[in-house]
């Protein structure tokens, strides 16, 4: 997991070869008022959800994995919480992987919660674990799926 400010995100431009596109959407977006839908940025290879989301509460909020994307996730209209926990802790599956949606849902309780602030943004890879989607009312937020290379 990686948490840093907007401004810096380019710097990781090098961790995956499809981290430009998405960093070059990003920087296409007015964050103060971001357009709600679904967008295809490089096919299969990358492409984003920009959504008013319901949040939850901590106990009802569950983590989740993926195999084969990493999820870039930026709150734009509030604070957002995220637990966190590395994959190889995670032992209460809630049902099998599941390969079309590329996730998995578990029970356990995350070992780190935080806040992510507007104008930051969360890179959850593989190996962690993580649940979105924590706090009262609703957040517009981004969600960036990069495939794993």
């Amino acid at each position: 997991m990686i948490i840093d400010n907007l401004s810096k995100l380019a710097e990781y431009a090098t961790l995956n070869p499809h981290f430009g596109k998405a960093i070059e959407f990003i920087k296409s977006l007015d964050l103060k008022n971001p357009e709600l839908g679904k967008f295809e940025i490089d096919g299969k290879n990358v492409f984003a959800s920009i959504s008013e989301s319901k949040l939850k509460t901590p106990d009802v909020a569950k983590l989740e994995v993926h195999n084969n994307y990493i999820d870039i996730q930026i709150p734009v209209s509030k604070a957002e919480g995220f637990g966190w926990i590395g994959r190889s802790e995670l032992k209460k599956e809630t049902a099998p992987f599941d390969e079309t949606k590329d996730i998995q849902f578990f029970e356990d309780k995350p070992i780190l919660n935080f806040d992510l602030q507007p104008g930051n943004f969360a890179i959850f890879f593989p190996q962690d674990g993580h649940a979105p989607c924590i706090g009262e009312g609703t957040v517009i937020k981004i969600v960036i799926k990069i495939k794993v290379a």
